[in-house]
């Protein structure tokens, strides 16, 4: 899902840049002396402007206000003066970079478009000449790739209702023939629309015109380059890589993005994607009358200086400011940037000028650095309602969901641990995991080896709370079970997607005598 909140810490970055110019002090940053290929030098903050101390504050804080953020990454003049990771989120997987994955992909298109695979004035229809596509007019016939990669396709696309045209391509059989065989709404080129479909093509597109895939693609003439290597991109029914979402990086791998593009794509002597492409990405493509405007596959601040941003919901964001040669790479599972904006300001100090060293404040950076890595204090569980009782062990079916729970169990004990037991649509056995009722989650391996976090506590006699956090997959839901009788009536939200859940199960006859466990870590 997009989001185009410019955050107040441009805002304040552009004040001290009045300030600065108007005494001469700005400066253009140092050509780059060194290549982050293999890792990322380290450094102070203090080096680099940024108060230590202001920052274990604004840790701490962030920890304190039940931020939903996993990392926090902030690198200046190429040197990483901030490496945070918010328990449970360790930084050892790769990471969910939802939308983020848009910047990926247009990146792809323009150095496929430099090697001369394809053009981005062609007509989008000219990649798939072996499809026979619906409601085909002069209008849709016009579409370009430069079109698609700049959101103005004019395809019929909704942002709405947790983006209700990507959710209706996802359970199509065909993803790239249901975005093709969309009605126009308008002329290609004159209306932006946030189209995640839209973006898909161009993954479909990249694969015909190079005959990779555009993970293959990557790892070739992006990642590689890099020092990228830890890399998962999901793909759709037909394998094709999913071209706006579903790519994993570590931060520190999304921040080299952003550095290449600070660097206006050039990479240790070699230029990976034009510096034309680079300079017209982060330019106003499209005029998008939100907050920000929108480049290719790059958010666009309004303000000065200029500052532009790759943005995934739940949190993932690679912010550049070019001026400051400035990088913050964030990944969550469900905040906003504007959370935190208000506790990383009174950090910045001096942008211009390298603050004394400052001991003492490292110090209470470290400590806070391991605070917020480390699960909260277990807390007291309360003693159990009788419904616990009642329903513990008893199996309970459900209609068709958005979470796709066929059946469910719960099993309680008396102790500050309950395991839940859970089977899927199209899955032939039961699966259990440990839930904490301690405030403090119980990790165990969830899809592909991700851990996947679960605790709880009953709110009242009838109601059970359930946290359900996949955490490197970016799936966050909290859950309210009501027992009434037979009946438990689930309602809930998932938090990166901002959508809302409810639906109802019926307690079977039967009581479940096995299921097969996930390992706990």
């Amino acid at each position: 899902m997009m989001n185009t909140k410019s955050s107040k810490l441009i805002s304040s970055l552009i004040i001290m840049a009045i300030l600065l110019a108007a005494s001469g002090c700005v400066e253009t940053p140092e050509s780059t002396t060194y290549w982050p290929t293999e890792g990322w030098n380290n450094s102070t903050p203090e080096e680099h402007g940024f108060d230590s101390a202001k920052l274990a504050e604004a840790l701490l804080t962030t920890r304190e206000q039940n931020i939903n953020i996993h990392s926090l990454l902030i690198i200046r003049d190429g040197e990483v003066l901030l490496d945070a990771y918010f328990y449970p989120y360790d930084g050892t997987t790769v990471h969910d970079q939802a939308s983020v994955t848009k910047s990926v992909m247009t990146t792809l298109i323009a150095i496929a478009c430099e090697e001369g695979k394809l053009q981005l004035d062609h007509p989008m229809v000219s990649y798939f000449p072996e499809r026979t596509i619906q409601n085909l007019d002069a209008r849709k016939e016009n579409i370009t790739v430069r079109h698609l990669a700049s959101m103005s396709s004019g395809l019929a696309c909704t942002s709405e209702r947790d983006e209700e045209t990507l959710n209706e391509m996802m359970v199509s059989p065909d993803w790239i023939q249901f975005t093709l065989d969309r009605k126009m709404m308008w002329g290609p080129g004159i209306h932006f629309v946030y189209c995640s479909p839209g973006m898909h093509l161009l993954s479909a597109i990249l694969q015909n015109a190079t005959d990779m895939t555009a993970l293959e693609y990557a790892h070739l003439n992006l990642f590689e380059p890099l020092g990228i290597h830890d890399v998962i991109w999901y793909t759709d029914p037909q394998g094709y890589n999913v071209g706006s979402a579903d790519l994993y990086l570590h931060p520190h791998d999304m921040a080299k993005i952003g550095y290449l593009w600070l660097n206006n794509g050039q990479w240790d002597g070699k230029q990976i994607v034009s510096r034309e492409w680079v300079e017209d990405s982060v330019k106003v493509q499209m005029v998008t009358g939100d907050n920000d405007d929108y480049g290719y596959g790059w958010w666009l601040a309004k303000d000065e200086p200029t500052a532009y941003s790759a943005i995934g919901r739940g949190g993932q964001r690679i912010l550049v400011v070019p001026d400051w040669d400035l990088i913050v790479v964030t990944t969550g599972g469900g905040f906003d940037f504007d959370e935190i904006e208000p506790l990383l300001i009174p950090t910045i100090v001096d942008l211009d000028h390298e603050l004394p060293a400052n001991p003492a404040g490292m110090a209470q950076l470290e400590a806070a650095l391991d605070i917020i890595a480390q699960p909260p204090a277990p807390l007291p569980v309360a003693q159990l309602p009788e419904k616990a009782r009642e329903i513990s062990g008893k199996n309970f079916t459900f209609d068709p969901n958005p979470l796709e729970v066929e059946k469910m169990c719960l099993e309680f004990n008396d102790s500050n641990e309950a395991i839940i037991y859970l089977m899927f649509t199209g899955e032939d056995q039961m699966l259990l995991w440990p839930v904490g009722l301690d405030g403090v989650y119980r990790l165990s391996s969830g899809d592909n080896g991700f851990p996947l976090g679960l605790r709880g506590y009953w709110a009242d006699e009838q109601i059970f709370v359930l946290e359900y956090d996949e955490i490197a997959n970016n799936g966050h839901i909290i859950l309210r079970m009501r027992f009434e009788g037979d009946r438990a009536v689930m309602e809930g939200q998932e938090a990166a997607h901002e959508l809302n859940l409810s639906f109802e199960g019926v307690q079977e006859k039967t009581i479940m005598l096995y299921a097969f466990p996930y390992y706990t870590l």
